[in-house]
Parts: structure tokens; C-alpha cells; sequence
């Protein structure tokens, strides 16, 4: 197990190496901060040079004579406001410059971890919760990138601590020695800073980490915990979380206004010693005054560039886990990989699934051999029971996820073969779980390639969808905002928006998962009626559970504990397969039931 030095000694490591990517990514912009830094501290040593130059020869003439000296006092006062517009001049480019920087590279990582979450596989995000992904993307990247704010200020201002230290040499080298001993004590103080204040601000951003996951898994799930009566419960188990962060974060705050106060008052010391050893000198002659004067406040300014750096290491602990973070999901492997293949962009599709095996976790398989043909232009209904593997075939079908082993062919072409985003231009899969976005109608169902639809294309959709006269109905028809995730229309609105999102690209797959629940049995009798006769150019797949649906398909796959265990009409597997039988007779009860129980309901009202 590393030592408190090493560990201390690797983040500062991988700090200066986080540094340094930025550094070779914004070569530019990095060295005119660094110029603009360097000429801020220039001239601040300088102040010291002007402000000494004008005691000597502008204030203590005027003293001893009585009368100032017009000239020699203009020249006083420009020089100064010369240097201190130069001063100004160099903060300003030294903050702009170091800002574009630090911004710059916020952006680039979070476009390449945007890139990276859009290119790994479902599976990925099934290990991963949404509030570390948006953790990731939000606070660790501002995380890693924080030491750029003070970056070039610190390297620029080292011209000043060389220059004043040089100064200080030239002007008296005994005064020098004498403030110099203050240095060893800074460096000592400020390596017990970092040690002691490295964990902890380590600490800190893992826990902002885990208080943004469980904010964002609370916020996402409201209508459960609102449902469940559990706002308390989840307000206990954020703030329990949100506590230990507090906690984190004063303890780095008690580390820091420790230390702070040390390390500002150690330089004062460094004056005081120069002044009382100056004193000293100037009564026996060894100095003047104008040199007193310039050596303390040089020794002043020395503070200045000791503190600019100490910024950049407290800083450095949380950059490291931050960039830890990220790197995580850049380096994340399970990529897709993709072949030179391209599928046809008419007529029906083909289907065939060969041996096929999925599990989300190692040993424990969803799908075990499934093996089964889909012809062109057909309509085939998957039927099972919960859990048999239904909506992981789906998504396998159209390459969200790939199979452990055995083929997923369309047209046959293997679906690992084809080239990248072919796939999503052939097939359209409608889920179980509706997404819709805070847009327009219009705009929600011209995502996805079909962006040039025309006005005509998307009120054939709707018709096909049934949806036509609910979105006929609103405001503004299909330029009506619909809210965060369809939030003003109903769960079989949303539904069928979703399915006219699918059926306007005119998809030669076309994978319906659940996806007309929220609907009632007639209007999704007519909405499978009408896809089978109105959308002669699609392959149609549908995962199904009420026997009217079922009947509209021209082939039924039954599925049980992950393999197929029968296949032919709805007829046939009526007839031959007690399983098949048992399943849709009991929806069919169940729905019978339901009818007869809102009957009654409504003649005793």
C-alpha cells in the first residue's frame, strides 16, 4: 500500500500531466496567457523599481528643499501610470487568454464524452446510472480542467519572483540573505499543505460525484416517489449524502484557513526582517532609503507569486479525479465494431436470426438459441411470457445490442458486417417506454433521417398511427409544443406520436415492442390493420399480447425462458401448444373481465 508521500507524490504527477495535455492542446492561447502574465509581473516589479525611483528623487528632494521639483515630479507620475497601465494591460490578457482556455477544453472533452456515450453499446449504459454519466460530463470535467484558471498566472508570475529576487541581489545582497531564510519555511509549509489538503479535496469531488447521481435518480423517478408517498424517504437518503459532502467540503475549507493565514503571514516575516536589518544598514550607510524602500516592497511582492503557485497546486488533487473520471468512459472498451456492408433503401425487409444468445450478465442467458426467418413483407407477432426475452430480441434485432453468439441477418447481411448507420436507416424499433422531447409535434416526428419530411408524409403517419385527430385537435396542430417527454398528452398519445415518429420514415423493418399498451384494443386493432395493409414496403414484427392483435399476424414466434418454443398461425398454435394457448386466453379473460368490471361500474353509477 503507497504512503501518504507517494500517493501525494503520484496525484501531483498526474496533475502536471493533466496540465500538460492542455498545454499541448492550446499551445496558442497558453502562451499568450503566459506573456500576458509575464508582463503583468514585470511590471508590477517594476512599480517597485518606479515607486524607489521616485522616493529617491522626486519626494525626498521635495522634502529636503521645500519646494517640489515640477519636472522631476511628471516624471515621477508617468512613469508610474505607465507601469501601471502596462499592469493592467497584462491581467486583462492574462484572464481573457487563460479563460478561452480553460473553456475550450471543457468543450472538447465534453464533446468527445458525448461522442464516446453515443458510440458505446446499450449494454455499456446499462452498467453505467444516468447521474454518473451526466457527473462525467458536468462537474468532472470542470473538475479537471480547474488548475488553467490560475495556470498562467502562476508560471507568469515566476518572472516576477525571479526578478524580484534579482533585484533584491543587486540592490543589497545582505538584505537579500537576510529575507531569503523565509523561503525554505514557505516550501516546507506548502508541501504539509498539499499533503494534508490532497485527500480530502479528492474526497470531496467523489462525493459532488455521488450527490449529482442520487439527485438526478430522485428527480427522474418523481412520479414514483410522489406515488409511493416516499418524498421523505429520498429527501433523508439526499440529504444523508448531501451531509457527507458538507462534511468533505469543511474539512478542506478548515485545511485551507489553517494554512492560508501561515502562508501569508510568512512572507510579512520576510519584511519585518528586511526592515528591522535595513534600519540597520541605512543608519550605517550601507543603503539608502529609495533602496530600503524598493527591497521591502520587492520582498512584498514576493508573496504574490508563492500564493499563485499554491493555487494551482490545491487545485491539482481535484483535476486528477476529475480527469480519473472522464478517462473512465473515454477509455471505456465494448464499442461496436462495423463492416463495409450497405442494405437496400426499398421494398420489405428480410429477417433471419441464427442461433442466437444474449445475456446482460456473464452465466445468466436471456436468449439461448433462438433461431427463426421473417420473409419479406410479412407481419409476425412475438408472444411470451414475461421475462422470456421479448424486448432483448427486439433490440438485438435492430443492433442495439449484440448477441453473445449466433447472427442477427438482414437481407442476408450480418448486422456486425454493415456499415455504421445502416441499420437505423432501414428499421425503426418503437419501445415499450415512449420518449418524446420538449419540441413540437412536428419536431418530434421528423427526427431520425426524416427531417425533409413533407407535411403530407407526416399526416400519413398520423393516419397510420391513428394519432391524426388528436394532433388535428391541438392548438397549433403540428407546430404545438407537447412538453418535457409528451408531458400534455396522454400515455396512448404518446404512444401513437411515437409510432408515426417511426412509420414517416418509411422503414423496411418496422419492430413494435408493447409499443400500443397505453391504447385500447380497438384503436390498436385498427392501428396493426392499417400497418399491415397500408404499409406494403415494411416488414412488420410486433411483440404482442392481446389475441385480436395476435390474429392480424401472419405468423406467431412463441417464446418461453429465452428459446423459441413454437412458431406457425395463431390458429395452429391455438391448437397445438398449451403454453401459446394458456398465455393469450388469459390476456383475453383478463380483458373480458375488465370490460365486464367497468360495465357494472357504470350501471351502479
Amino acid at each position: 500500500m503507497p504512503s501518504e508521500s507517494e500517493h501525494t507524490s503520484s496525484v501531483m504527477r498526474q496533475g502536471f500531466g493533466v496540465i500538460g495535455h492542455a498545454v499541448r492542446s492550446e499551445p496558442r492561447v497558453f502562451t499568450g496567457a503566459v506573456l500576458s502574465s509575464a508582463v503583468y509581473g514585470a511590471m508590477t516589479v517594476a512599480s517597485s523599481w518606479a515607486l524607489g525611483w521616485a522616493t529617491e528623487h522626486a519626494v525626498l528632494p521635495a522634502f529636503r528643499s521645500g519646494s517640489p521639483a515640477t519636472g522631476t515630479l511628471t516624471a515621477a507620475a508617468l512613469l508610474i501610470v505607465g507601469v501601471a497601465v502596462l499592469k493592467a494591460a497584462g491581467v486583462i490578457g492574462r484572464r481573457v487568454l487563460a479563460g478561452i482556455m480553460q473553456y475550450r477544453m471543457q468543450a472538447r472533452s465534453r464533446r468527445a464524452v458525448t461522442r464516446q456515450y453515443l458510440r458505446l453499446p446499450l449494454a455499456w449504459h446499462h452498467r453505467h446510472p444516468t447521474g454518473q454519466l451526466l457527473s462525467n460530463a458536468g462537474s468532472d470535467i470542470e473538475a479537471a480542467w480547474a488548475p488553467l484558471a490560475p495556470l498562467p498566472m502562476a508560471v507568469g508570475v515566476v518572472v516576477m519572483l525571479v526578478t524580484a529576487a534579482a533585484g533584491i541581489v543587486v540592490v543589497d545582497p545582505m538584505l537579500a540573505i537576510v529575507g531569503f531564510l523565509i523561503f525554505p519555511a514557505i516550501a516546507v509549509l506548502n508541501l504539509v499543505y498539499q499533503r494534508r489538503l490532497s485527500p480530502l479535496v479528492m474526497r470531496a469531488q467523489q462525493l459532488r460525484a455521488e450527490v449529482s447521481e442520487i439527485a438526478h435518480e430522485s428527480f427522474d423517478g418523481a412520479l414514483v416517489v410522489k406515488t409511493l408517498g416516499r418524498e421523505d424517504t429520498e429527501a433523508e437518503r439526499f440529504q444523508a449524502r448531501a451531509d457527507r459532502l458538507r462534511e468533505a467540503n469543511i474539512a478542506v475549507g478548515r485545511v485551507r484557513g489553517m494554512f492560508d493565514p501561515l502562508l501569508e503571514a510568512l512572507p510579512t516575516l520576510g519584511v519585518l526582517a528586511v526592515l528591522l536589518f535595513g534600519s540597520l544598514r541605512l543608519a550605517s550607510g550601507g543603503v539608502t532609503s529609495g533602496e530600503l524602500v524598493q527591497v521591502s516592497y520587492l520582498f512584498t511582492l514576493l508573496a504574490f507569486p508563492v500564493r499563485a503557485l499554491g493555487w494551482v497546486l490545491a487545485e491539482l488533487p481535484r483535476s486528477v479525479v476529475g480527469w480519473r473520471r472522464v478517462q473512465d468512459v473515454l477509455n471505456a472498451s465494448g464499442s461496436m465494431e462495423f463492416g463495409p456492408a450497405h442494405l437496400a433503401t426499398r421494398g420489405p425487409a428480410r429477417v433471419q436470426v441464427r442461433d442466437l444468445s444474449f445475456g446482460y450478465v456473464p452465466g445468466a442467458p436471456v436468449l439461448s438459441g433462438v433461431d427463426f426467418d421473417v420473409e419479406a413483407g410479412r407481419t409476425v407477432a412475438l408472444v411470451g411470457p414475461t421475462g422470456s426475452g421479448k424486448s432483448t430480441l427486439t433490440q438485438l434485432l435492430v443492433r442495439l445490442i449484440d448477441p453473445d453468439e449466433g447472427r442477427v441477418l438482414i437481407d442476408g447481411a450480418d448486422l456486425r458486417d454493415v456499415a455504421r448507420g445502416q441499420v437505423s436507416a432501414v428499421a425503426a424499433l418503437v419501445p415499450q417506454q415512449t420518449f418524446l422531447f420538449d419540441d413540437t409535434v412536428r419536431g418530434n416526428l421528423t427526427l431520425g433521417g426524416a427531417e425533409g419530411a413533407s407535411d403530407e408524409q407526416i399526416w400519413a403517419a398520423l393516419r397510420l398511427a391513428q394519432a391524426e385527430g388528436f394532433v388535428s385537435a391541438l392548438p397549433k396542430n403540428l407546430d404545438t409544443r407537447i412538453g418535457e417527454r409528451g408531458a400534455t398528452l396522454s400515455g396512448g398519445q404518446r404512444q401513437r406520436l411515437a409510432l408515426a415518429r417511426a412509420l414517416v420514415r418509411s422503414p423496411r423493418l418496422l419492430i413494435l415492442d408493447d409499443s400500443t399498451s397505453s391504447v385500447d384494443a380497438q384503436v390498436e386493432g385498427r392501428i396493426l390493420f392499417g400497418l399491415r395493409d397500408g404499409s406494403p414496403d415494411s416488414t412488420v414484427i410486433v411483440v404482442a399480447y392481446r389475441m385480436a392483435t395476435i390474429a392480424l399476424a401472419d405468423e406467431v414466434v412463441y417464446l418461453e425462458q429465452g428459446r423459441v418454443a413454437d412458431r406457425g398461425t395463431h390458429e395452429e398454435l391455438l391448437a397445438r401448444c398449451a403454453g401459446y394457448r394458456d398465455l393469450v386466453t388469459a390476456y383475453e379473460r383478463e380483458e373480458v373481465e375488465r370490460a365486464a368490471l367497468d360495465a357494472g361500474e357504470e350501471v351502479n353509477a
